[in-house]
């Protein structure tokens, strides 16, 4: 990259990283270039985004951003990074680097930001075994609409009762109203 192009590259990637739901960074040493655009390919499926740019550049960015300050250490951003954003399911990206990594023991997570707040490798685990946010939604909602389901089941079921007794007792006085017919 031409260092003209670095303030764009710089201004552009902060606008990125204020508007990004998730900002995750890993350590990609060793995964092959196919392996890489597997990863790529797979991440732009669900709405993420992963590239690789200089530390310094994206430290840059990451200031304009005003992001937090432990994603910018010394230590998160030591080594090869590459860098994933998304503006949609903040999770998913977590479970696709996850689920890729216990496939083929690479990358490893560094740090991130889910949803502006700052998350230690050790939380990106732990939040990449969680279900995505859709499943836990609908999780919420049966799990509140479960009990309206039963009571609506109770109801229903006293209602089939009462109308099964006004059934027998409609056919009972036909019954009897038939017989004094016949007398």
């Amino acid at each position: 990259m031409k260092k003209s192009e670095k303030p764009f590259f710089v201004d552009n990637l902060a606008e990125e990283l204020k508007s990004a739901t998730s900002v995750v960074l890993v350590d990609y040493t060793g995964l092959t270039v196919k392996l890489q655009q597997e990863m790529k390919k797979t991440l732009k499926q669900i709405g993420a985004r992963m590239f690789v740019a200089k530390n310094t550049l994206f430290r840059l960015a990451a200031d304009k951003a005003k992001l937090p300050k432990d994603t910018t250490s010394d230590t998160a951003l030591t080594g090869p990074t590459a860098f994933i954003l998304t503006e949609a399911d903040p999770i998913a990206p977590l479970q696709v680097i996850y689920k890729f990594a216990l496939e083929h023991e690479l990358p490893q997570f560094k740090v991130g930001i889910v949803e502006g707040n700052f998350q230690d490798k050790e939380a990106l685990s732990m939040l990449a075994k969680l279900p995505s946010k859709d499943v836990l939604l609908a999780q919420a909602v049966g799990t509140i609409a479960g009990p309206m389901y039963g009571l609506v089941g109770v109801l229903q079921g006293n209602l089939q009762k009462l109308l099964y007794l006004i059934q027998k007792a409609r056919e009972s006085e036909h019954s009897e109203y038939s017989e004094n017919q016949k007398v």
